[in-house]
């Protein structure tokens, strides 16, 4: 063992090791007490690996190097999410095909991953792009388009003009498209959908049996957002069709005295009379052009426009005048709201603005009294001005009334709706799995047979950016056979959403070579669903409610025996600096690759966990890293001490504090990781080298005891291996211990060891602590006390005074009143 510690040599040394003895990887077959870890796999783009990454990557591989050394079986693989828009607008700036920059990028970004010195087994590795893994992609849309849950419509689409695609739903933040900013407009097209929306109650089901922050949990509640009322239908005036509306509020039926259709609703057109045509055409195209967000907006001022035709209430056979409005949205209910603006604000001051009228029909209290309303009364009351249910509690008995009247006359039944809006996975670009459809004059619309799979993307495209998919381009793709007639076909040329990829690649992981199938069921079976898994909380919205909804379905099918994919979930927080945002604009970006090269991957990886708590993130430190650097060397100069000057003698009293501080460490640290504590579990190893030090630098060498010396040594080692893997490794084998330290027990604590013969306890004087006292555990109460009064702290608040009561509360307390 060297003198002095050399993180480039130790490091490249034992990833070679790893790798030649293979050493982490997995007998999927054999494994008994399996536990699968998994992060969000990376996408490949031109940043190449960044310390977000990094941050995600290197703590959940310490935590899943402490379940392997607790006995679990473990599988921690990796791939590359590599589909996706940057590659493509990589093509368009630099003409380099995205298939080729995805392969460079991923071979750059293998090299990074392994300088992090993970337990991956790179026999697993996966790539989105490559045709063996998207063919099965496209078996996904094709077991849900054969069950209905695959479908085209033409339908208003979030498009973003600078990216030309269409934008799901959750790609949308704040009007603006979450890659570039650009403001989304909505444009009709003809497109693909997951039906997601009958999954919404199994995705709420689901939250009860699983082990996900509760943050999360909200987030994604409050995305499918289910509302318990009732459809009422409305008959139009002097026409045979009817308005559909969806309400939670029935009870407020006899209230409504206006209708407002969204104007985006079919029916607009077919409604507006010559005279109001030219107005609300207008609208429906200004709104259009206003943002779903701003048209939601409570702070906006409302607009809206008459279209001539009316409706009839059904409880009361009111005439109802029809509006057209923006803040009623054609993707949410019916696209038409029933408007009561004495008890709805938005409607309240849509009334006031156009001289609608507002009529109470809730009251405030038991006294059924009107008011004059200075604004809507929204809360619960009692129900007036509604025939034979005045009196009723509004909530209570009024709401199911209701219901029941409106289900016994034919005019309206429970129902309960979702926000929630179907999956849009089409989009208008290249790189990724082509939709595998074909359209026949003849037959329709055509499923390609999975034997056919897969439907592969061509090579020569012309990438403009603008317009329709890439793949349009290319009449050698475009024009085929149907697979029903063999006669002539257009294929598909929209490709779909990379969220559908990595909706199932977990499943994949396992036996990512089979060649006949998406997912090797025996083994799936075996080990999953996912232990834990890791990655960042955007993804709430998007890839974890893909990826339940995917399951769920492919269990419904009988191709899986469980519908949930992600037993636990943890989320990394954001790594700053100087207390901003990373962003190239501000010239703040770590580069781990220069930091690793510098001070080590160890090093790295145990700052970035000592900065602070794991899920909220820290800010980067310069002098941060080098002191944790410092900290290594200081833990290699200890072993290097204690094999260089061997300990001899016998156990001293000193040596207690050290043997203490050891399970006192391995006890919390076990606790603390299994948490992803990681900062507060590195600061026990800190206590415990600290605790070593002061032991070997004030007991003489000859007092020393050996034996249970080099104990603490091999369990400090351990302790440190999965924060250092390298640097544990090395100083393993220093202490003469077979390889590998991974294939060795997690140190066990012993509770008696943490018990000390001193206690210490507070010494309270009328009422309040003065001081501290620290006593032997079996010290008698006149002892205890004589040692109080004895105390300078306590006697200055003796003085002149007379002590009339002393006692002590066992373990815990001295108590002195003196007057």
């Amino acid at each position: 063992m060297n003198e002095e510690y050399n993180h480039e040599h130790i490091e490249s040394r034992w990833q070679k090791t790893w790798q030649d003895t293979e050493l982490y990887k997995v007998d999927m077959q054999k494994a008994e007490n399996k536990l699968y870890c998994l992060v969000m796999f990376i996408y490949p783009s031109g940043d190449k690996l960044h310390i977000g990454h990094w941050y995600n990557y290197g703590p959940t591989d310490s935590w899943a190097r402490f379940k392997r050394m607790q006995g679990y079986d473990v599988f921690e693989p990796m791939g590359y999410d590599a589909f996706g828009l940057p590659a493509e607008n990589y093509a368009i700036q630099k003409g380099v095909h995205p298939g080729k920059s995805t392969e460079d990028n991923i071979q750059y970004i293998r090299h990074q991953l392994k300088a992090i010195g993970a337990m991956y087994d790179w026999n697993k590795e996966i790539n989105t792009s490559a045709p063996e893994y998207y063919r099965w992609t496209q078996w996904m849309f094709l077991q849900l388009y054969n069950k209905g849950l695959a479908y085209r419509r033409k339908a208003p689409v979030n498009w973003c003009s600078s990216c030309a695609t269409v934008l799901a739903n959750e790609q949308v933040v704040d009007g603006e498209c979450e890659r570039c900013g650009t403001d989304v407009m909505t444009k009709d097209l003809e497109q693909w959908f997951f039906k997601i929306t009958d999954y919404a109650e199994r995705l709420l089901e689901g939250h009860d049996r699983i082990d996900w922050p509760e943050k999360t949990i909200h987030m994604q509640k409050n995305w499918i957002n289910k509302s318990v009322g009732a459809t009422v239908i409305f008959n139009l005036q002097n026409r045979d069709e009817t308005i559909s509306v969806f309400t939670t509020r029935p009870d407020t039926l006899w209230g409504v005295t206006y209708m407002v259709l969204a104007p985006e609703h079919p029916l607009v057109e077919e409604l507006t009379i010559d005279e109001h045509r030219q107005a609300v055409q207008e609208y429906a195209a200004q709104a259009r052009r206003t943002k779903e967000i701003d048209r939601l907006s409570t702070e906006r001022e409302k607009t809206g426009v008459f279209t001539g035709s009316y409706c009839i209430n059904p409880v009361n056979n009111e005439i109802v005048p029809i509006w057209v409005a923006d803040y009623v949205l054609m993707t949410y209910g019916t696209g038409a709201v029933m408007a009561v603006p004495g008890h709805d604000q938005r409607d309240f001051e849509f009334a006031t603005k156009y001289g609608l009228q507002i009529r109470q029909v809730i009251s405030r209290d038991e006294s059924l009294q009107e008011e004059e309303l200075e604004e809507a009364y929204e809360d619960p009351g009692y129900m007036i001005n509604s025939d034979q249910f005045n009196g009723l509690p509004s909530h209570e008995k009024g709401i199911p009334a209701v219901i029941d009247y409106l289900k016994e006359k034919g005019w309206g039944d429970k129902k309960v709706n979702y926000r929630l809006r179907d999956w849009l996975i089409s989009r208008q670009r290249y790189w990724g799995a082509p939709i595998p459809v074909v359209f026949c004059e003849k037959c329709g619309e055509v499923a390609i047979p999975e034997e056919d799979l897969p439907v592969l993307l061509p090579e020569k495209v012309e990438f403009t950016g603008k317009g329709k998919s890439p793949l349009g381009t290319n009449p050698d793709f475009v024009n085929t056979t149907c697979p029903k007639c063999q006669g002539p076909a257009r294929r598909e040329v929209d490709t779909m959403d990379t969220f559908v990829c990595s909706s199932w690649y977990f499943l994949r992981f396992p036996n990512p070579h089979l060649g006949d199938k998406p997912f090797d069921r025996e083994l799936v079976d075996k080990w999953l669903p996912v232990d834990q898994y890791v990655g960042g909380a955007e993804h709430a919205h998007m890839h974890l409610l893909y990826a339940r909804f995917l399951t769920k379905a492919l269990y419904d099918m009988g191709h899986l025996n469980f519908d949930e994919p992600f037993t636990r979930l943890v989320h990394q927080g954001t790594i700053t600096n100087s207390g901003a945002k990373m962003s190239k604009s501000r010239g703040n970006v770590v580069n781990p690759d220069a930091y690793v090269q510098t001070y080590g991957s160890d090093t790295f990886r145990m700052y970035m966990m000592f900065m602070g708590s794991y899920e909220e993130g820290g800010d980067w430190s310069d002098e941060g890293i080098v002191g944790m650097n410092r900290f290594l060397k200081r833990v290699w100069r200890l072993v290097y001490q204690m094999l260089t000057e061997p300990p001899q003698g016998n156990e001293t009293d000193k040596f207690n504090a050290v043997v203490r501080q050891m399970h006192y460490s391995i006890k919390y640290m076990t606790i603390d990781l299994e948490r992803f504590h990681f900062n507060t579990s590195i600061s026990r190893i800190m206590e415990l080298v600290n605790e070593m030090y002061s032991y070997t630098q004030n007991v003489g060498s000859s007092e020393q005891n050996k034996k249970l010396l080099t104990v603490v040594g091999q369990n400090l080692v351990k302790m440190l291996a999965p924060f250092s893997p390298h640097l544990a490794e090395e100083l393993w084998e220093a202490l003469g211990q077979s390889y590998s330290v991974f294939n060795t027990d997690w140190p066990q604590h012993d509770e008696a060891m943490l018990m000390t013969d001193q206690i210490n306890l507070g010494v309270q004087v009328n009422g309040k602590i003065r001081a501290q006292l620290e006593v032997d555990r079996n010290a008698d109460d006149r002892d205890i006390i004589s040692q109080a009064l004895e105390l300078d702290k306590i006697k200055k608040h003796l003085e002149g005074k007379k002590i009339v009561k002393s006692f002590v509360v066992p373990q815990k307390l001295v108590i002195l009143v003196v007057k």
